[in-house]
């Protein structure tokens, strides 16, 4: 089943730069392709390269992949909430907090990227299980409104962001 997208009143407008990323009709089948391509990537690459930042203070590449998996599964988590009909505003998260304590420097590449595969598997299936009626259901997020589907592309869109960084800066 084709997953609609979202119109912009069902989103912040800050998520508008993720959810235009997105341009394949089958949101699932991206989000399955999008799990491949970015093993393949990251299998490739070394610890060494996987501890790179290209600026001070900035996260290294196995701290992007780390952020990747977390913010998935909060995104992943509030669209179960509102496609449940839990009408519980939920809070917000700050990203650097996340990253500092996941302590992803402690871990290989590969077991970071693992753990993002799974979660990915996860928030697959979770989408595959929802219908037209609970992709539709708005929740609030981080003090604005937000539709499960919203919440679907975004993780899509997230992703993209981060991997066109990654290409972009650290993989030069």
């Amino acid at each position: 089943m084709p997953i609609a997208r979202p119109a912009t009143d069902e989103y912040a407008p800050y998520y508008g730069t993720y959810i235009d990323k997105v341009t394949d009709a089958d949101l699932v089948a991206s989000l399955t392709a999008q799990k491949q391509s970015t093993a393949q990537l990251l299998a490739g690459l070394n610890d060494s390269q996987a501890a790179y930042r290209y600026a001070p203070g900035k996260w290294t590449l196995r701290e992007i992949i780390g952020h990747l998996a977390d913010s998935e599964r909060i995104f992943a988590y509030r669209m179960l909430r509102i496609a449940r009909g839990d009408a519980t505003p939920l809070p917000g998260f700050e990203e650097n907090d996340y990253v500092s304590a996941g302590q992803f420097e402690r871990r290989s590449l590969a077991s970071v990227a693992a753990e993002f595969a799974a979660v990915r598997d996860a928030s697959v299936a979770l989408l595959q299980g929802l219908d037209a009626e609970a992709l539709a259901r708005r929740g609030t997020a981080s003090s604005k409104p937000i539709s499960a589907r919203a919440l679907a592309y975004i993780i899509a869109g997230h992703e993209k962001h981060h991997l066109g960084v990654i290409r972009e800066r650290y993989l030069k």
